[in-house]
């Protein structure tokens, strides 16, 4: 990351991811994302904003997406299909992949049918992300084992160690699609997927032998309410941090009634005990993950992800940006001690 706009090739783009704004025409985002400064879009593949399907099979309509990005000035460094691609390993699957699923992934709803389905659309995303010009698809994986979080009912370890072998045979014929496309998949490390903290991250990444496809989307904001460490996440997978949402999380000082599981509140609840907020209004230590991602040699795009029910979003979004690029400095060109030598 090396200057404050996304203007040239020397500088880190910041980007709007769409999801949260679904419910508006993909134009309409690109010319807000425009008006506000962003350079490019986070494009999920939901809403009117992209549909794989269509875009895998008509050239013309994903002509249509270049177009619009074209004409707001904007581009494309990576898509998302995250609602596919938890319905990959989820079991169950229920009537909540049905409200989040498209039609054609959906089908009749026979829960193995849904998952190869599922399977299919992310082998497409690595296609589509391609024919765009992005080499990034973000997204989760779903887990057959995050119904055993709590544990208990007790399981022995061979329920675990099957669902981490069920994840590498549904997940390994995908990244062969996206190894072929040149594309990499960037799962985030987010509750309820495989990978949901730092340990279920390492043992996801041998049970598909560390192969270079997959990688993180580093999204700090699951990783607070937690407590796990979101900038040491950055230096123990600096290889597999392929691409960076930024969303903030504020927690709410221990009262002894509220914990981290959010206790069915909703959000922006003020009996909760953490909850998402505007990107630096929040207690992720941004500049000090800024810094790991500079020293790690990270040079995709930041991508802002919107979310706070305290605040509307078109005040929200361009605020975030503005904080996000005070972040985004050049890095200094020789040692600043330097100066110091007494050289003849």
């Amino acid at each position: 990351m090396t200057t404050t706009s996304g203007s040239d090739g020397d500088s880190t783009p910041v980007t709007l991811f769409t999801g949260q704004w679904a419910d508006l025409p993909f134009d309409e985002v690109a010319r807000l994302a425009a008006d506000w400064g962003y350079d490019g879009l986070e494009i999920a593949a939901s809403g009117d904003h992209l549909d794989l399907k269509r875009a895998d099979e008509d050239p013309a309509y994903l002509q249509s997406r270049l177009d619009v990005l074209e004409h707001h000035g904007l581009r494309v460094w990576a898509i998302s299909n995250h609602l596919t691609g938890q319905a990959v390993c989820d079991d169950p699957i229920d009537f909540r992949h049905k409200s989040i699923l498209r039609p054609y992934t959906w089908g009749d709803g026979d829960a193995e049918g849904v998952r190869q389905r599922a399977a299919e659309d992310m082998k497409r995303a690595a296609r589509v992300a391609r024919r765009l010009g992005a080499d990034t698809v973000v997204g989760f994986t779903g887990s057959k084992i995050w119904p055993y979080v709590a544990q208990f009912p007790p399981v022995p370890a061979s329920v675990i160690d099957e669902g981490y072998e069920d994840f590498a045979d549904r997940w390994n014929p995908i990244l062969d699609v996206f190894d072929d496309e040149g594309v990499r998949f960037a799962h985030e490390v987010h509750p309820s997927e495989i990978a949901y903290d730092y340990w279920t991250s390492v043992r996801t990444l041998e049970a598909i032998g560390h192969r270079a496809a997959f990688g993180f989307n580093w999204d700090p904001s699951h990783m607070m309410w937690q407590g796990i460490d979101s900038v040491g996440f950055i230096s123990d997978f600096r290889d597999r941090v392929y691409h960076v949402d930024c969303k903030d999380t504020r927690l709410r000082p221990a009262n002894g009634r509220s914990g981290v599981l959010g206790s069915h509140l909703a959000w922006g609840d003020p009996r909760r005990g953490w909850d998402f907020v505007s990107t630096g209004r929040g207690d992720v230590p941004w500049e000090d993950a800024f810094r790991a991602l500079r020293s790690v040699g990270y040079a995709g795009p930041i991508s802002i992800e919107w979310e706070d029910a305290g605040m509307d979003r078109l005040h929200g979004a361009p605020e975030a940006l503005e904080f996000v690029r005070s972040l985004i400095w050049r890095a200094p060109q020789a040692s600043f001690d330097s100066a110091f030598s007494q050289q003849d």
